[in-house]
């Protein structure tokens, strides 16, 4: 059994976008999905956003390129109603923040990988750096 986390659009957004001095530590955590070290899902109302902010850098079909590439390594975590209310139910200021604990949750993530960990001292699962959640990982899982 692997890991199972939810990541951060910004932590996708690192790799394909090379942002530097984060692109290192978030294309690692990348690969490590892509080998099948963990299970990496991405919240299904992310995609949109990341096609947005790709085609925004570097034209529609850079963003088409990074949805596709990012689907193929990563799953997708759902959002329906049940996640966006229990979202709300969280009372969070960021409610974008807020969608993603709640959809991590409902997906049984064990952890979310973020640079933003602010958002999320009040999610249900640990908010980790994509260094820590490498980490995590790579660390031998215990049974409860």
């Amino acid at each position: 059994m692997s890991r199972r986390f939810l990541v951060d659009l910004n932590v996708i957004l690192d790799v394909l976008l090379d942002r530097n001095p984060h692109a290192e530590a978030s294309s690692a955590l990348w690969a490590a999905v892509e080998s099948g070290e963990a299970e990496g899902l991405l919240a299904a109302h992310c995609v949109t956003t990341l096609h947005y902010l790709a085609a925004r850098a570097k034209g529609r079909e850079f963003g088409d390129r990074c949805v596709a590439e990012t689907l193929s390594v990563f799953s997708v975590a759902p959002i329906d109603a049940a996640v966006l209310g229990a979202a709300l139910q969280l009372g969070w200021t960021d409610f974008e923040d807020a969608v993603c604990a709640a959809a991590a949750e409902a997906s049984g993530c064990q952890f979310i990988a973020t640079r933003d960990s602010h958002g999320f001292t009040r999610a249900s699962c640990p908010a980790l750096t994509p260094q820590a959640a490498l980490l995590a990982i790579r660390s031998p899982l215990t049974r409860d």
